[in-house]
């Protein structure tokens, strides 16, 4: 699985290098392998109205200071900013940017043909029972 998983996440990351929606600058940190699978982690778990780092990280199973990292290398490429939380003056918030929401929806049209190519290349039975088999998976 760990195999088919780093195949499957390296397609993303060279689909969306090529997509031109995604700003330049971006697309070349992908295509030069800058962008890695960790990064898509806050791609994935990121709400779009914004999560507190301690969030974000639990809910990508990472340590608070491996998602700062993270979260400072995407604010440094412009896909994220802190801003202040609203609910807790010492707290502070990870939201999107405006390139953060382009780099979002390059990923989403990455995953959706990834996704196909995975169907077209193992055939639609065996696509849905790995879909199956991994949804029970995930939710054990």
């Amino acid at each position: 699985m760990g195999s088919a998983l780093r195949r499957f996440d390296a397609r993303v990351l060279q689909l969306m290098a090529r997509n031109v929606e995604v700003p330049l600058a971006l697309s070349n940190l992908a295509a030069r392998a800058q962008v890695m699978a960790a990064h898509v982690h806050i791609t994935r778990h990121l709400a779009l109205s914004g999560d507190r780092l301690t969030d974000l990280a639990r809910r990508a199973g990472m340590t608070k200071q491996a998602m700062a990292q993270l979260v400072d290398q995407c604010a440094a490429w412009g896909l994220v900013t802190r801003a202040a939380d609203p609910l807790d003056a010492r707290a502070r918030r990870v939201q999107f940017t405006a390139v953060g929401l382009a780099w979002l929806q390059a990923f989403r049209d990455a995953v959706a043909q990834a996704e196909a190519e995975f169907r077209e290349e193992v055939g639609q039975e065996v696509a849905t029972v790995v879909a199956i088999g991994l949804e029970a998976y995930a939710g054990a």
